[in-house]
Protein backbone atom coordinates (compact mmCIF):
# COMPACT_ATOMS: atom_id res chain seq x y z
CA UNK A 1 0.00 0.00 0.00
CA UNK A 2 1.61 3.02 -0.92
CA UNK A 3 2.05 6.19 1.91
CA UNK A 4 1.25 9.25 0.62
CA UNK A 5 1.10 12.60 2.13
CA UNK A 6 -1.32 15.27 1.12
CA UNK A 7 -2.40 15.58 -2.47
CA UNK A 8 0.65 17.04 -4.72
CA UNK A 9 1.07 19.95 -2.30
CA UNK A 10 0.08 22.50 -4.41
CA UNK A 11 0.36 25.87 -2.22
CA UNK A 12 -0.24 28.62 -4.13
CA UNK A 13 0.78 32.09 -1.82
CA UNK A 14 -2.00 33.98 -1.63
CA UNK A 15 -1.61 37.69 -0.04
CA UNK A 16 -2.91 39.15 2.74
CA UNK A 17 -2.76 42.24 0.70
CA UNK A 18 -5.40 43.80 -1.18
CA UNK A 19 -5.76 42.18 -4.59
CA UNK A 20 -8.64 42.88 -7.48
CA UNK A 21 -11.42 40.28 -7.85
CA UNK A 22 -9.86 39.27 -11.35
CA UNK A 23 -6.71 38.67 -9.88
CA UNK A 24 -7.85 36.43 -7.18
CA UNK A 25 -9.91 34.39 -9.58
CA UNK A 26 -6.89 34.31 -12.37
CA UNK A 27 -4.76 32.54 -8.66
CA UNK A 28 -8.11 29.79 -8.72
CA UNK A 29 -8.27 29.11 -11.91
CA UNK A 30 -4.53 28.55 -12.39
CA UNK A 31 -4.28 26.14 -9.32
CA UNK A 32 -7.03 24.13 -10.54
CA UNK A 33 -5.65 24.04 -14.02
CA UNK A 34 -2.65 23.15 -12.14
CA UNK A 35 -4.77 20.05 -10.79
CA UNK A 36 -6.25 18.91 -14.04
CA UNK A 37 -2.67 18.94 -15.89
CA UNK A 38 -1.45 16.68 -12.76
CA UNK A 39 -4.37 13.63 -14.19
CA UNK A 40 -3.88 14.57 -17.54
CA UNK A 41 -0.04 13.68 -17.71
CA UNK A 42 0.58 10.07 -17.39
CA UNK A 43 3.80 10.56 -16.09
CA UNK A 44 1.66 12.05 -12.36
CA UNK A 45 -1.50 10.75 -12.95
CA UNK A 46 -2.90 8.60 -10.36
CA UNK A 47 -5.36 7.08 -12.40
CA UNK A 48 -5.34 3.79 -13.55
CA UNK A 49 -5.08 3.10 -17.01
CA UNK A 50 -8.92 2.41 -17.51
CA UNK A 51 -9.99 5.48 -15.97
CA UNK A 52 -7.08 7.68 -17.60
CA UNK A 53 -8.23 6.48 -20.99
CA UNK A 54 -11.75 7.57 -20.56
CA UNK A 55 -10.61 11.31 -17.89
CA UNK A 56 -12.36 13.96 -19.43
CA UNK A 57 -11.42 16.73 -16.45
CA UNK A 58 -12.04 17.37 -12.61
CA UNK A 59 -15.42 19.40 -12.01
CA UNK A 60 -15.24 22.17 -9.61
CA UNK A 61 -18.27 23.94 -8.34
CA UNK A 62 -18.01 27.56 -9.48
CA UNK A 63 -15.53 29.99 -8.32
CA UNK A 64 -16.55 32.18 -5.17
CA UNK A 65 -14.96 34.68 -3.31
CA UNK A 66 -17.04 34.04 -0.73
CA UNK A 67 -15.47 30.82 0.14
CA UNK A 68 -12.17 32.66 0.13
CA UNK A 69 -11.72 33.35 4.04
CA UNK A 70 -9.97 35.62 6.14
CA UNK A 71 -10.12 33.98 9.52
CA UNK A 72 -7.86 34.29 12.70
CA UNK A 73 -5.16 32.12 13.31
CA UNK A 74 -4.72 30.68 17.01
CA UNK A 75 -2.16 28.63 18.33
CA UNK A 76 -1.92 25.62 20.26
CA UNK A 77 1.20 24.33 21.99
CA UNK A 78 1.99 21.51 23.37
CA UNK A 79 -0.39 19.11 21.65
CA UNK A 80 0.07 15.92 21.65
CA UNK A 81 0.57 13.63 18.28
CA UNK A 82 -2.27 10.61 17.22
CA UNK A 83 -2.62 8.68 15.10
CA UNK A 84 -5.20 9.81 12.57
CA UNK A 85 -7.34 7.05 10.96
CA UNK A 86 -7.24 6.48 7.19
CA UNK A 87 -9.02 4.47 4.59
CA UNK A 88 -6.90 1.69 5.52
CA UNK A 89 -4.84 0.28 8.12
CA UNK A 90 -1.95 2.78 8.12
CA UNK A 91 -2.24 5.32 10.74
CA UNK A 92 0.43 8.68 9.58
CA UNK A 93 1.08 10.81 13.01
CA UNK A 94 -0.38 14.10 13.23
CA UNK A 95 -0.56 16.80 15.75
CA UNK A 96 -2.43 19.61 16.41
CA UNK A 97 -1.41 22.84 15.29
CA UNK A 98 -3.68 25.46 15.79
CA UNK A 99 -7.08 26.24 14.85
CA UNK A 100 -8.74 28.86 12.63
CA UNK A 101 -11.72 30.73 13.24
CA UNK A 102 -13.98 32.49 10.36
CA UNK A 103 -17.52 32.99 9.06
CA UNK A 104 -19.69 32.31 5.99
CA UNK A 105 -22.73 34.19 5.67
CA UNK A 106 -22.20 35.50 9.05
CA UNK A 107 -21.90 31.95 10.33
CA UNK A 108 -18.95 30.99 12.98
CA UNK A 109 -16.85 28.24 11.88
CA UNK A 110 -14.01 26.91 13.00
CA UNK A 111 -11.66 24.09 12.05
CA UNK A 112 -8.73 22.31 13.41
CA UNK A 113 -5.14 22.41 11.40
CA UNK A 114 -2.94 19.44 11.16
CA UNK A 115 1.06 19.09 10.88
CA UNK A 116 2.24 15.88 9.80
CA UNK A 117 5.44 14.89 12.40
CA UNK A 118 6.90 13.80 8.98
CA UNK A 119 7.30 17.09 7.75
CA UNK A 120 9.54 18.37 10.44
CA UNK A 121 12.55 15.85 9.46
CA UNK A 122 12.05 17.68 5.81
CA UNK A 123 11.84 22.17 7.08
CA UNK A 124 12.97 23.05 3.76
CA UNK A 125 10.36 21.29 1.77
CA UNK A 126 7.24 20.58 4.38
CA UNK A 127 8.33 22.40 7.08
CA UNK A 128 6.45 25.33 6.95
CA UNK A 129 3.28 23.66 5.69
CA UNK A 130 0.04 22.63 7.60
CA UNK A 131 -2.83 20.05 6.78
CA UNK A 132 -6.55 20.89 6.75
CA UNK A 133 -8.76 18.33 6.07
CA UNK A 134 -12.90 18.64 6.37
CA UNK A 135 -16.46 17.26 5.75
CA UNK A 136 -18.88 19.65 5.42
CA UNK A 137 -22.92 18.99 3.73
CA UNK A 138 -21.91 18.42 0.55
CA UNK A 139 -20.06 15.47 1.38
CA UNK A 140 -21.58 12.75 -0.42
CA UNK A 141 -24.40 15.26 -2.10
CA UNK A 142 -22.11 17.15 -4.57
CA UNK A 143 -18.38 16.22 -3.19
CA UNK A 144 -16.50 13.56 -2.14
CA UNK A 145 -18.02 11.44 0.64
CA UNK A 146 -14.55 11.16 2.69
CA UNK A 147 -14.00 15.07 2.69
CA UNK A 148 -11.69 16.69 1.06
CA UNK A 149 -8.27 18.83 1.61
CA UNK A 150 -6.34 21.94 1.45
CA UNK A 151 -2.66 22.68 2.06
CA UNK A 152 -1.93 25.84 3.85
CA UNK A 153 1.86 27.71 4.86
CA UNK A 154 2.02 28.23 8.54
CA UNK A 155 1.05 31.86 8.53
CA UNK A 156 3.10 34.51 10.19
CA UNK A 157 0.71 36.39 12.47
CA UNK A 158 -2.70 35.72 13.77
CA UNK A 159 -4.72 35.92 10.47
CA UNK A 160 -4.84 33.12 7.65
CA UNK A 161 -6.34 32.73 4.40
CA UNK A 162 -8.23 29.88 3.08
CA UNK A 163 -9.49 29.48 0.33
CA UNK A 164 -11.89 26.39 -0.09
CA UNK A 165 -11.74 26.87 -4.01
CA UNK A 166 -8.76 25.68 -3.32
CA UNK A 167 -10.29 22.48 -1.82
CA UNK A 168 -9.02 18.84 -3.36
CA UNK A 169 -9.88 14.93 -3.26
CA UNK A 170 -7.91 12.73 -1.92
CA UNK A 171 -6.62 10.08 -3.88
CA UNK A 172 -9.37 7.74 -2.50
CA UNK A 173 -11.67 9.21 -4.70
CA UNK A 174 -9.58 8.21 -8.19
CA UNK A 175 -7.89 5.38 -7.14
CA UNK A 176 -8.72 2.31 -4.32
CA UNK A 177 -5.19 1.58 -4.44
CA UNK A 178 -4.72 4.46 -2.04
CA UNK A 179 -4.59 5.02 1.89
CA UNK A 180 -5.93 8.26 2.62
CA UNK A 181 -6.60 10.39 5.92
CA UNK A 182 -10.20 10.75 6.98
CA UNK A 183 -11.09 14.34 8.02
CA UNK A 184 -11.61 13.94 12.05
CA UNK A 185 -14.84 14.96 13.38
CA UNK A 186 -14.25 17.57 14.91
CA UNK A 187 -13.11 19.65 10.93
CA UNK A 188 -17.12 18.53 10.16
CA UNK A 189 -18.43 21.60 9.00
CA UNK A 190 -22.09 22.06 9.49
CA UNK A 191 -22.97 24.04 6.51
CA UNK A 192 -22.58 23.29 2.57
CA UNK A 193 -19.53 24.81 1.05
CA UNK A 194 -20.04 24.45 -2.47
CA UNK A 195 -16.39 25.59 -3.59
CA UNK A 196 -13.35 23.32 -5.00
CA UNK A 197 -13.59 19.94 -6.92
CA UNK A 198 -16.81 18.04 -6.89
CA UNK A 199 -16.74 14.44 -6.41
CA UNK A 200 -15.38 12.36 -9.21
CA UNK A 201 -17.17 9.96 -11.20
CA UNK A 202 -15.92 7.06 -13.52
CA UNK A 203 -17.04 7.27 -17.09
Amino acid sequence: MKKILPLFFIVFPFSLFAQSTDELIQEIEAYQSSLNEKFINPETSILDKDTFRHFMGLEFYPIHLKYRVEGKFVRTPDEKPFLMPTTTDRLPEYVKYGEAHFEIDGKPLKLMLYKSTDSWGDPEKYGDHLFLPFTDLTSGDGSYGGGRFIDLIIPEGDTIIIDFNTSYNPYCAYNSKYSCPIPPRENDLLTRIEAGVKDFVKH
